[in-house]
């Protein structure tokens, strides 16, 4: 995972979502590798080229979705994509703007960077909460998939 947040980042508060995503990924049955809490920017492209060296499954990244300046999560990791899923990100805006208005306001990328996944959360609990549900019931198919253990 990552979290873009300058403010978690730099210790002004504690980040909420990586708990809530770490535990998501555990119940699932994802080995967790640590939490990179980095500021908004370059930052998470770095945190995110660092993860992909690892190989992964599935990255999740949460922040940096929304229109402030240095919100440049989807720009950070559009890049690093072999393969948009943009199916994905929509059903999340869609799901929360049932919630939420602002959450038409997210921007975001889902893909395949090799045989890992990809997505961007938006940056609030509810945000990350709607996203989870949108990924429950298609990760592993998505997973498989990647892994090529899913014949078709």
């Amino acid at each position: 995972m990552v979290i873009a947040s300058t403010r978690a980042a730099t210790g002004v508060y504690e980040d909420q979502t990586g708990p809530v995503i770490a535990d998501w990924l555990a119940e699932h049955g994802f080995e967790i590798i640590p939490t990179a809490v980095v500021p908004d920017g370059p930052s998470v492209g770095a945190a995110l080229r660092a993860l992909l060296a690892m190989g992964p499954a599935v990255i999740i990244t949460s922040g940096g979705t929304g229109l402030s300046p240095d919100d440049t999560t989807p720009e950070e990791t559009l890049p690093l994509l072999d393969r948009e899923v943009p199916g994905v990100i929509e059903a999340i805006r869609r799901v929360g703007s049932h919630k939420a208005r602002t959450s038409v306001l997210t921007r975001g990328h889902a893909g395949a960077a090799g045989r890992t996944f990809i997505v961007n959360l938006p940056g609030s609990p509810a945000g990350v909460m709607d996203g989870l549900g949108v990924l429950d019931p298609i990760l592993g198919h998505v997973c498989d998939q990647l892994e090529g253990t899913h014949g078709h």
